[in-house]
């Protein structure tokens, strides 16, 4: 084959490169739209109910945590007007509510959300109906997710530059040095030729992600405000975001490395001549610094709202970066430094110190894969449960991103071959001969590369899919009672188990009640167990509202409401099914896939870091019996650790089961007002003589940590010195009087 065919197959490779880089950015940049990273995950009311009465509040629960200064919520009449306008809970950080005004007439009622992210400070607009009366047409939800295409463009930017940061220093570090490293060349134990390019590197790399990260700044501003780029850019704007937010507080962080990293730098270019031997020190110790530029960003990723583990998902995302970085950064910085460093050297000369730093690349390489695989692996399991989110953007994004790191493994591959002649002698048959040159190789691998952290890029702005399990819309507890001349309404939301509000709403001929006392005892007749009594907190319009956490389960629960007004006490019951499925999840335990592959990420990174350690060890002296068994007593240490901790949570749990058993008999009579009347008139027939008795007193002031059922027996059985005094009774009038001394408590 002549020549100019070789150059005619080595410009038709380009050109193809070249366009799948091309066409990737257009794949990643264009087309759908992209929204926030957290998404909806229950609302009160439902989207579309169509509701008999108004509700008090309308409340949405989000996956993440809220900026409480960026986040609205606003609800609208079917004319447009504003009605009513709320923001983020003080209790809660995931809830945005508003207090709607009394007797809302019938009609289509549109509420307009406006989430902003404190993980990642992503923001979207979403609107919700609801109908009081009946459902009208022409009305209905939208969500606007577009996401600015600025986020992927300053994402790449600052991503990338921070990345060939720390992959040029631990290139240095790790590959250069034990490489090429002669300490004849005071200024960082490389040839000035070289530490001059590698100088250049850093610098250029630091300018552009000071750049990207204040393209961040003004991203972020323009979508916490809703501003266009021109208003962005205004200090009074920016500033707040800066300031104000936790997206501000990790951009400062992050400025303030770079800014440390750049002192150094331009300290170390302006004292090399007098003082060379700063050079390696400021090499090594803005490899550290670089990780933590690279961890900032795991911060703010998607990882940080993830259900389960969340702070463990952050170190392991953040491994995945630095890895990332090492192989791509590093690769990249190898590419620029290649030729500078080869140009003395005869041919035999530059393939001899060629092979030497292919070798050290590759296994630093073959470690930050390693690392790469398994971090990615169990981040995608904190997102992907099933086929529903592979279907998702998030899934395709992710298959895409995995599609285009096969060629850059193959193209590394080749790589290894090189670095090893003998292997690649025996499969020479098999590969162009043409194109065995490591530097034409790596630049394809660059490009490549590029293409994949764009795809990276690109995933972090994208949505990450909602699990199927989590249910939006799901009817919370409500109900109304009319009691005389009062009508009481109460609702529970979520309505699930774990932290609920209680709200109860007081009206008397159509006026609300302001100076009532509530009281409030929610029960499980099932477990035969009460929450403490709330005293509810009276806030505007006839609205007291209370807050606890005692529903631990799904079934029949019980809310026993004492409104007193003056000298009065009414009691209102209420009865509920409580759903389970209702409650917001707030974290799920970790599944036996995530901890096999958080087992499997512990062991990619020992085994990239593996040439550290064994050179660690060999500096110490230590033999390999102390090693082995050092690391036998760290792994059964561990062990021993896990096995205890399942051990107190297994024993903590029968413990909690024995103090707290089933109940034999259960108490089927919800303690209304008509209850305890039927029982105070059977217990003064009945039991008056318990009425004086001192025994009966010390019973009154056990009833907190008494069960109905002890009461129950005590009737039949008799307590203490107490006669028994309801053996005549049927069960039904037994409840009745059981009920009626346990608001003796009262």
């Amino acid at each position: 084959m002549m020549p100019n065919t070789f150059a005619w197959i080595r410009l038709m490779i380009r050109i193809r490169l070249w366009a799948v880089f091309a066409l990737t950015i257009g794949l990643f940049t264009s087309a759908s739209p992209t929204s926030a990273h957290g998404y909806l995950v229950r609302a009160i009311p439902e989207n579309r109910a169509v509701l008999e009465r108004a509700p008090t509040r309308v409340q949405y629960w989000f996956s993440e945590g809220l900026e409480a200064q960026f986040s609205s919520i606003h609800v609208r009449d079917q004319m447009g007007n504003i009605i009513a306008s709320g923001g983020l809970s003080e209790t809660d950080n995931t809830l945005l509510t508003a207090r709607l005004p009394n007797d809302l007439p019938d009609g289509a009622y549109v509420v307009e959300l406006r989430p902003a992210f404190a993980s990642d400070g992503h923001v979207y607009a979403e609107s919700r109906v609801f109908f009081i009366g009946e459902a009208i047409g022409g009305v209905d939800a939208q969500a606007n997710t577009t996401a600015i295409a600025l986020e992927v463009v300053w994402r790449f930017i600052t991503i990338s530059a921070s990345m060939i940061l720390f992959g040029a220093m631990g290139l240095y570090a790790w590959v250069l040095i034990p490489a090429w490293g002669n300490k004849n060349h005071r200024a960082g134990w490389l040839p000035p030729r070289l530490m001059k390019r590698l100088h250049i590197l850093i610098g250029m790399s630091l300018l552009v992600a000071f750049l990207g990260n204040g393209l961040a700044l003004i991203q972020q501003t323009m979508v916490f405000f809703n501003i266009r780029f021109d208003q962005a850019l205004q200090p009074q704007f920016w500033d707040v975001v800066r300031v104000g937010s936790r997206f501000g507080d990790v951009w400062m962080w992050r400025m303030g490395l770079m800014s440390l990293l750049g002192m150094m730098f331009l300290a170390t270019l302006n004292y090399q001549g007098r003082y060379p031997e700063v050079v390696y020190p400021f090499w090594i110790a803005g490899l550290w610094i670089g990780a933590l530029i690279l961890g900032t960003f795991s911060i703010t990723s998607h990882v940080a709202g993830a259900l389960t583990m969340a702070w463990v998902g952050i170190f392991v995302d953040w491994a995945h970066r630095l890895a990332v970085a090492m192989w791509v950064g590093g690769l990249f910085a190898l590419m620029i430094c290649l030729n500078i460093a080869l140009q003395p050297y005869a041919d035999d000369q530059r393939m001899t110190a060629l092979r030497v730093v292919i070798k050290r690349f590759s296994g630093v390489a073959i470690g930050a894969l390693a690392v790469t695989i398994a971090s990615g692996i169990y981040s995608a399991s904190n997102w992907i449960y099933g086929v529903d989110e592979i279907q998702s953007r998030f899934g395709g994004t992710l298959i895409a991103k995995i599609i285009l790191i096969a060629p850059l493994l193959i193209i590394g591959g080749v790589n290894h071959l090189l670095a090893h002649p003998e292997q690649y002698a025996q499969l020479r048959h098999w590969i162009n001969p043409r194109i065995t040159h490591f530097i034409h190789i790596t630049r394809l691998e660059v490009l490549l590369a590029s293409a994949v952290v764009i795809s990276a890029s690109t995933l972090s702005a994208t949505p990450i899919p909602k699990p199927s399990f989590i249910q939006t819309d799901v009817t919370s507890p409500s109900a109304t009672q009319q009691v005389k001349d009062m009508t009481v309404s109460m609702s529970i939301s979520p309505g699930g188990t774990g932290v609920n509000t209680f709200d109860i709403t007081l009206m008397r001929d159509d006026m609300p009640i302001t100076d009532a006392t509530v009281r409030l005892l929610n029960q499980s007749p099932i477990q035969d167990r009460r929450g403490e009594r709330h005293i509810a907190e009276a806030i505007d319009d006839g609205l007291y509202v209370s807050a606890g956490g005692e529903i631990n389960q799904g079934g029949t629960w019980w809310s026993l409401v004492d409104v007193t007004v003056g000298d009065q006490t009414q009691r209102i019951a209420f009865a509920w099914d409580i759903n389970p499925d209702a409650g917001v999840i707030i974290s799920l335990p970790p599944t036996p896939i995530q901890l096999l592959a958080l087992a499997i990420v512990m062991g990619a990174v020992i085994f990239a870091l593996s040439p550290i350690i064994r050179s660690r060890i060999h500096k110490m002296g230590l033999n390999t019996f102390s090693v082995s068994a050092g690391i036998a007593a760290v792994i059964l240490t561990a062990i021993a650790l896990v096995v205890g901790w399942r051990v107190m949570e297994s024993t903590q749990q029968q413990y909690l089961a024995t103090l707290n058993p089933p109940p034999m008999v259960v108490n089927t009579h919800l303690p209304t007002a008509e209850s305890l009347s039927h029982g105070k008139m059977i217990f003064d027939s009945a039991c008056a003589v318990w009425e004086n008795h001192r025994q009966f007193r010390d019973l009154l002031e056990r009833l907190n940590r008494t069960r109905d059922e002890a009461l129950y027996a005590a009737l039949t059985d008799g307590w203490r010195d107490l006669p028994a005094c309801g053996r005549e009774l049927s069960p039904d009038d037994r409840w009745h009087v059981v009920n009626y001394i346990r608001s003796l408590s009262l």
